[in-house]
C-alpha cells in the first residue's frame, strides 16, 4: 500500500514539473517580441543561473563605491591620454620587462609591440644582455617599428652587467645598446636576492646605487630603476626618488618572483636554507603608501616623479584602485598575464588588452576609490 502511494506521489510531482516547465515556455515565449529576438533564451538563462549568481557580503570588492546613477555607459577611447615619459599614453597600462633571448622572444615581443601601438601603451623590453657585444638576437628586440616612433619604449639591462661595464670603463656599450634599439631610455634592474640565489648569478662589489650615480655621471640616458619581484622598502625609494630618474618601476612582490624563480632552479638544499628569503619584501600596496609619505616628506627634493605600479597586479580593478591611490603620475604594469597572451596568435593578446581597456573605461564611469 505505502509503495502505491510512493509511486502516485512521484507521477503526481513529475506531472506538475512537467506543467511548471511547460507555463515557463509559454510565458517566455510571450515576452519574446520582434524588437527583442534574444529575450526568450535569456530570460531562461537567468532563471537557470539565478542560483550560481548569488554573492555573499564577505566576497564583496570593498575597495570602492560603486556609483550606478551618475554616469552614462563610456563611449568606446574613452580614456583621456595623458603624458608619461615624455609622450603621449592612451592607456594606463605598461608592459613590464619579460624576458628575452628564447625561441619565442620574437613572437612575444613583437606581439606586444604591436598591442601597445593599438591601445596606445609603453613597453619594457626584457634583459637585453645578450645584445651587448653582438647582435645575433636583434631582430627579437628591435620593435620600434611596430610600437611606432609616439610610444615610450625602453632597453633593459641588470645592475650587474653595468657594473661590469664600468669597470671597464665601457658604460657607452650601454648607450649604443639604447641607440640600437631606437629605445627611449634604459631599465635598470636591480636583484640582489635573485644573483644570490641563482646558481649562475652575479655578485655585487659595489652597492646599486654607487653604479647607478657613476653610470648616469658617464652616460647620458634617460633612466628607469626596477626590482624583479620582491619590491622595495622606504630607505630605498626615498633615494631613488631624490635622483633624476625619468620613473621607478615598483616590481612588487606578488606577481613572478625571480628570487624565488632561481630558487627552484638550485639544489634541494639551498632551497630549504633560503626558502623564506622569497616570503621578504613589499606589495604593490604597500608600495603606494610608502611613496604617498615619502613625497609628503621629500616636497621640491622629490626629482623622480613618476611611477610604474607592477608586481601581483592580476586584473583591471587592481591596477584602476592603485593608480587613483598614488598620488604620483602613474600607470600599473603587467608581466605574466600579458606573456600568458602574447605567444600565440595576436588577436587573442588584442582581445585580451581591448578587455583591460573596457574595464578601466566602465570603472572610472562608475568606481570611486574609497
Amino acid at each position: 500500500m505505502q509503495t502505491r502511494l510512493y509511486m502516485d506521489l512521484r507521477l503526481y510531482l513529475d506531472l506538475m514539473n512537467k506543467e511548471i516547465d511547460h507555463k515557463i515556455d509559454q510565458n517566455l515565449e510571450r515576452l519574446s517580441t520582434d524588437d527583442d529576438p534574444t529575450s526568450s533564451s535569456r530570460k531562461r538563462d537567468h532563471i537557470e543561473l539565478a542560483f550560481q549568481s548569488q554573492i555573499k557580503s564577505t566576497e564583496l570588492d570593498k575597495r570602492f563605491y560603486y556609483e550606478p546613477i551618475l554616469s552614462a555607459h563610456p563611449d568606446t577611447n574613452a580614456l583621456k591620454p595623458f603624458s608619461f615619459l615624455g609622450k603621449q599614453i592612451r592607456t594606463p597600462l605598461w608592459v613590464s620587462s619579460m624576458t628575452g633571448g628564447t625561441e619565442l622572444a620574437n613572437t612575444i615581443n613583437h606581439n606586444l609591440a604591436r598591442a601597445c601601438k593599438d591601445f596606445g601603451m609603453g613597453m619594457g623590453l626584457g634583459s637585453c644582455r645578450s645584445l651587448l657585444f653582438g647582435n645575433e638576437y636583434i631582430e627579437d628586440f628591435d620593435v620600434r617599428d611596430q610600437i611606432g616612433d609616439d610610444l615610450p619604449l625602453y632597453a633593459n639591462l641588470g645592475i650587474a652587467q653595468l657594473e661590469q661595464l664600468l669597470e671597464n670603463k665601457e658604460a657607452y656599450v650601454a648607450r649604443d645598446l639604447v641607440h640600437k634599439l631606437r629605445a627611449d631610455g634604459l631599465i635598470i634592474h636591480v636583484n640582489p636576492m635573485q644573483e644570490w640565489l641563482q646558481p649562475e648569478g652575479d655578485r655585487f662589489k659595489r652597492t646599486p646605487l654607487q653604479t647607478i650615480t657613476d653610470f648616469m655621471e658617464q652616460v647620458d640616458l634617460k633612466i628607469i630603476v626596477k626590482e624583479v619581484g620582491q619590491g622595495m622598502g622606504c630607505e630605498s625609494l626615498k633615494t631613488l626618488f631624490q635622483l633624476p630618474l625619468e620613473a621607478v618601476d615598483f616590481a612588487a612582490n606578488g606577481g613572478t618572483n625571480f628570487a624565488r624563480l632561481e630558487l627552484l632552479r638550485s639544489n634541494p638544499l639551498k632551497q630549504a636554507i633560503y626558502e623564506q628569503l622569497a616570503f621578504v619584501g613589499h606589495d604593490a600596496e604597500d608600495m603606494v603608501q610608502m611613496t604617498n609619505k615619502i613625497k609628503a616628506e621629500l616636497g621640491e627634493k622629490m626629482l623622480c616623479k613618476q611611477i610604474i605600479i607592477s608586481g601581483g597586479i592580476q586584473n583591471f580593478l587592481d591596477g584602476y584602485y592603485l593608480i587613483n591611490k598614488l598620488a604620483v603620475n602613474c600607470v600599473y604594469g603587467q608581466a605574466s598575464a600579458f606573456l600568458k597572451h602574447a605567444r600565440g596568435s595576436y588577436d587573442d593578446l588584442h582581445e585580451y588588452v581591448d578587455a583591460q581597456v573596457q574595464g578601466l573605461e566602465l570603472a572610472s564611469c562608475f568606481l570611486k576609490v574609497k
